[in-house]
């Protein structure tokens, strides 16, 4: 090879122009006073595994920001009280197998929020080290089950579902896709055959409880509000939810149960705009696949129930 190819070579390998280059991580997300969810939870818990004794409550309150101030000060960080792209590198904690903390719980609510249903115990085992490995090979990260600060930064600043930020409404482990396109019984909605398995936003918006008692209806559910589009959940066990609060794609809303008019436990799901039904198959078939999914008002309104 000739010394000026070689030196030219040298040159590209150096931009990381001689391979491909690795997706660039989500920038890391900035909470502060007033916000709410499960990003808002996890730098709780991160702030309550280094010694803050507040609450883990996803509500970012005058306490939260007191301890987020102290934590600053003691990381030589400007006290703002904001958990912010400075903030975060030195909040966060590397976890893995084995561990039992409330490290861990902060990286399993994350995990949940990509839909992988783990129950929020601080404990990381085998079923938080197969939902991390499995993250971090669909994020294309060094998939070793490890969760650190790349992790870290792709779980926190990314949006479930990716840019369109949505989630199936149940961990995707919990049923095949063949279920997703099953035509429900008489109107346009699907039957999702689970039992007390945590329900997830499918969308971000406003959630609000459906309370139509325990054995009439939809039962104990909640409808999230997004930019006019109605998105139903019936026949919960119990909610994860404030009537009216903010929810995240990806974010507990309920648990599965048998409530309402009922003939057996399963998640009721539909879609509405204006009072009329859409068929939901095609939307959570696109999700599943990790396609954006249809514009809700282009889903039909016939063809998918007998």
């Amino acid at each position: 090879m000739k010394p000026f190819t070689t030196a030219l070579l040298a040159f590209f390998v150096l931009l990381g122009l001689a391979s491909p280059a690795q997706a660039a991580l989500p920038a890391w997300p900035n909470v502060k006073i007033g916000a709410t969810g499960p990003t808002v939870q996890s730098a709780q818990h991160l702030l309550r595994h280094r010694g803050y004794n507040i609450a883990a409550d996803g509500d970012f309150g005058p306490a939260t920001e007191s301890a987020v101030k102290q934590f600053q000060t003691s990381a030589g960080l400007r006290a703002d009280g904001e958990v912010g792209p400075l903030t975060w590198p030195k909040l966060i904690v590397s976890v893995q197998r084995g561990n039992n903390s409330e490290a861990v719980k902060a990286a399993q609510i994350q995990l949940n929020r990509y839909g992988y249903g783990l129950v929020v115990d601080g404990d990381f085992g085998g079923g938080t080290y197969n939902a991390a490995v499995a993250f971090q090979t669909a994020q294309q990260l060094e998939n070793n089950g490890i969760i650190g600060p790349m992790t870290w930064q792709a779980l926190v600043g990314g949006t479930p579902g990716g840019s369109g930020a949505f989630s199936l409404p149940l961990a995707r482990g919990d049923l095949p896709r063949s279920e997703y396109d099953d035509p429900h019984h008489d109107y346009p909605a699907i039957d999702l055959p689970v039992s007390n398995r945590p329900a997830y936003a499918m969308v971000s918006g406003v959630a609000y409880r459906i309370n139509d008692g325990a054995t009439t209806g939809c039962g104990y559910g909640v409808k999230i509000l997004k930019d006019g589009v109605e998105y139903q959940y019936c026949h919960f066990s119990s909610w994860a939810v404030a009537n009216g609060q903010s929810v995240t794609a990806g974010q507990q809303v309920g648990t599965t149960g048998n409530t309402g008019n009922s003939t057996g436990p399963h998640l009721h799901i539909a879609i509405k705009i204006n009072g009329v039904k859409r068929c939901p198959q095609n939307f959570l078939l696109a999700i599943y696949d990790g396609l954006t999914p249809p514009v809700p008002s282009s889903l039909p309104t016939t063809g998918c129930y007998y």
